[in-house]
């Protein structure tokens, strides 16, 4: 007599024989049109949704970075934020990706993957043992190569944007507003303006929270009596 093993994670419904043996797995739960473009997986996988993981290791690492941006406690250097763009953001986020990929989500896998190299080179900048800071005798020209890397990273997140628009509304908010935070970073870094970075940083510290929000919401989604459900304004389901 066979039996069907519910795994909330993955939203599959398995079918065991008597030995507890898998003899079926229902495919309706997988593929593009089954779950968001964030956390959906297209095969059958034992690997468990990476989307929380990437989630909270980008939104830690950018509230941080952020709350510098905005001149909180007088901070003017970033340089704390190293190690945990390199482990957090950078590390974490970019294994996550790789674990999307091996579930056959390509968005996943292609967003963490990029945000985490996105930490991890940032991050290098500010070692000093890197020799990129001490490489530039002029500091204006430094600012202009930081803006520079900025703006690259604006144009891939606005590319990451078309990719949910009309799928996910959270994540279509999330990737704006960090479109908005690249650019105005990006013009402190070319002008040298002191209200472009503490606007840019505010930018930031909603891009967290959203990010925070998102990542809490899979988390719940993946059990099976949630205290709450947080919605994310699916498009297309």
């Amino acid at each position: 007599m066979a039996s069907a093993n519910r795994d909330a994670e993955k939203g599959q419904v398995e079918t065991l024989d008597n030995g507890g043996t898998a003899i079926g797995t229902s495919s309706a739960a997988y593929g593009t049109g089954a779950s968001d473009p964030v956390s959906y997986s297209s095969r059958p996988s034992r690997i468990a949704n990476p989307a929380p993981l990437g989630l909270t290791a980008f939104a830690g690492t950018t509230f941080i970075l952020s709350m510098y941006n905005v001149g909180t406690r007088g901070i003017t250097h970033p340089n704390v934020v190293v190690g945990m763009a390199l482990f957090g953001g950078g590390l974490t986020q970019f294994m996550a990706g790789m674990w999307d990929m091996a579930r056959g989500n390509v968005f996943g896998g292609t967003a963490f993957g990029s945000y985490g190299s996105f930490w991890m080179a940032y991050a290098t900048i500010f070692i000093p043992g890197s020799g990129i800071i001490s490489t530039f005798a002029n500091p204006q020209e430094f600012n202009n190569a930081v803006g520079i890397y900025l703006i690259t990273w604006f144009m891939i997140t606005f590319f990451f944007l078309l990719a949910v628009l009309r799928r996910h509304l959270a994540f279509s908010v999330l990737l704006t507003t960090l479109c908005i935070a690249f650019i105005m970073l990006a013009v402190a870094e070319f002008t040298g303006s002191e209200g472009a970075q503490k606007a840019g940083g505010a930018f930031g510290l909603i891009v967290a929270l959203i990010a925070f929000y998102i990542s809490t919401s899979d988390m719940l989604k993946a059990e099976l009596r949630p205290v709450v459900r947080l919605p994310v304004g699916l498009l297309h389901d």
